[in-house]
């Protein structure tokens, strides 16, 4: 009987969820009861439509000697959804601080609308994007089917809940106020159970596998998931003051508390922003353009370096603080040396072109990889010089960080993740090629100077704001009141909304593009590169 237990299991679920919003203690726990009951309601009733209690005759549409393949292809339209509504909700919450009136009271001020456009980029759309690649990746690098049958799917869709209860919770003023952290104990406990099944899935499918040698990638895959287990459970560790109520109370407090959260802040950065990506980055960079890394060794060197001392840079966050000094220092020196292993990663990806630079000109999607990698280096050289005490003492708390931030989620982050989605699409769907590759290359430019104008004005309004902060007059007086320097900044934020424009331009583009492949469509259109003959031109 195919799917009962499943319908079961899903109906029993709606049932506790009904329960928890009758008798929840407060308003905003019943609200997210309520959307469990619908979700979950919604899922019962898909599951039981398609219960099976007799053989139909016909063979399954995938088998064990087959590659599970279903819940990468919901995973790559919904990394494109994700990641239209996440940079949707960043050029609100950027319209927001240009023009303040825009501020919606109470579920749509800025205060709520941006953490839910960081968690709809980093988690959604990225979170997304790792979990749909990883499950890709892993298959084709051990020759080997995903391990525990529905387990797949429970991780896919599980951590889609985690999502829908985050993003409601963020608009509803349910927080823990903690930096990339900020769901509550019962989401942050549902999301625990779905990250320990993902984990099993994952090295489930390493032991089984068929090939004996483990790629690269799946180390850094496996890194990105073990380590955001283990920061997840500590900086979440917490006491409700209900079990059927929203709020609860962090078991650290004072320095203790954040120290902690910016040891998982960091290393959501590290593990979760780079890691997994990298992963990413050693298969569909290669592949795409058809060509081995270029040092496998350089590789493995570069995990182990950047594991070993991404782990201890946290507290460079935190300078000019409570913090003692030497944990300060201690930040500061893991920071500067992380430079080392992230540029031989930077390397590495843009020497595996050596002999397929001519691509450059005629495949989008290899360019958008390259510029990936380009604002991966550069991230990475311009995060240790900031952790440097003279250089943060004028860059923290200023729109230098925002426009650092930025310039790695949107440029290293959201470059491969297009890349990888526009490699995966006609090959899950079996479509000869995309529908357009003109269109890529129009993301690719819309993006790239999105990102661009973003991250600029974002560098002159940080730099803007730490001089003014730090100016005093003759008689020890600052010279500039906070809003003097608000004032002074309304032009940048002004621009940072054209960036942000153009940014989910391109992702809009992308949605078309992907939505047209998989209907099996093909654009009419002229080669990128053309001759007097209408062919091609070759590399010289």
């Amino acid at each position: 009987m195919k799917h009962l237990s499943e319908t079961i299991i899903l109906g029993l679920g709606t049932l506790l969820a009904l329960l928890a919003a009758a008798f929840a203690a407060d308003a905003e726990f019943r609200v997210h009861a309520v959307v469990l009951v619908l979700v979950l309601g919604i899922a019962t009733i898909v599951m039981a439509r398609q219960v099976q209690f007799a053989a139909t005759g016909k063979a399954p549409a995938e088998t064990e000697s087959t590659y599970m393949d279903g819940p990468i292809r919901i995973g790559v339209i919904l990394t494109v959804f994700w990641g239209a509504v996440g940079f949707l909700v960043g050029v609100i919450a950027a319209s927001q601080l240009a023009w303040p009136d825009l501020n919606i009271e109470p579920y749509l001020n800025f205060g709520r609308v941006r953490p839910l456009h960081t968690s709809a980029v980093i988690f959604a759309f990225g979170g997304t994007a790792l979990i749909t690649t990883s499950m890709y990746v892993v298959q084709r690098t051990t020759r080997a089917r995903l391990w525990g049958g529905s387990l797949a799917w429970f991780v896919f869709w599980g951590y889609q809940l985690f999502i829908v209860l985050a993003a409601t919770g963020y608009l509803l003023g349910i927080t823990q106020s903690r930096e990339y952290a900020e769901p509550e104990w019962y989401v942050d406990l549902w999301l625990t159970i779905v990250w320990v099944a993902y984990l099993i899935m994952f090295l489930g499918t390493l032991v089984k596998r068929k090939e004996p040698h483990i790629y690269v990638a799946n180390w850094f895959y496996l890194s990105f998931i073990v380590t955001i287990a283990m920061l997840h459970v500590v900086n979440n560790l917490a006491v409700p003051v209900s079990f059927l109520g929203a709020k609860s109370y962090s078991v650290f407090s004072g320095v203790q508390d954040a120290l902690t959260q910016w040891w998982y802040g960091h290393n959501a950065v590290g593990f979760f922003l780079t890691a997994g990506f990298l992963g990413m980055m050693y298969y569909f960079m290669p592949k795409q353009a058809e060509r081995p890394v270029y040092s496998y060794r350089l590789s493995i060197i570069h995990f182990w370096a950047l594991i070993f001392l991404y782990i201890w840079a946290g507290p460079h966050h935190l300078h000019y603080t409570a913090l003692p000094d030497w944990a300060q220092t201690l930040g500061m020196v893991f920071s500067v040396m992380l430079w080392m292993p992230s540029w031989g990663g930077m390397i590495n990806g843009l020497m595996t072109l050596s002999g397929a630079w001519d691509k450059m000109r005629t495949d989008p999607i290899i360019r958008m990889m390259v510029i990936a990698v380009a604002f991966y280096g550069m991230s990475t050289f311009e995060g240790p010089v900031m952790s440097i005490k003279a250089v943060n003492g004028l860059s923290h708390y200023t729109d230098w960080t925002i426009g650092h931030v930025h310039s790695g989620a949107l440029g290293w982050v959201g470059m491969i993740s297009f890349g990888a989605i526009y490699f995966l699409t006609p090959r899950l769907w079996g479509r000869k090629q995309l529908y357009s590759l003109r269109l890529v290359n129009w993301h690719f430019w819309l993006a790239t100077l999105g990102i661009v104008v973003y991250a600029a004005v974002m560098w002159v309004a940080g730099i803007t704001q730490g001089l003014m902060w730090r100016e005093y007059d003759d008689q020890g007086f600052l010279t500039y009141s906070f809003a003097e320097t608000v004032q002074a900044l309304q032009p940048y934020y002004v621009m940072r909304v054209f960036g942000g424009l153009l940014y989910l331009a391109g992702g809009l583009v992308m949605a078309w593009n992907i939505y047209q492949t998989i209907l099996g469509n093909v654009r009419n259109e002229k080669p990128l590169v053309t001759t007097a003959t209408g062919v091609a031109a070759p590399a010289e």
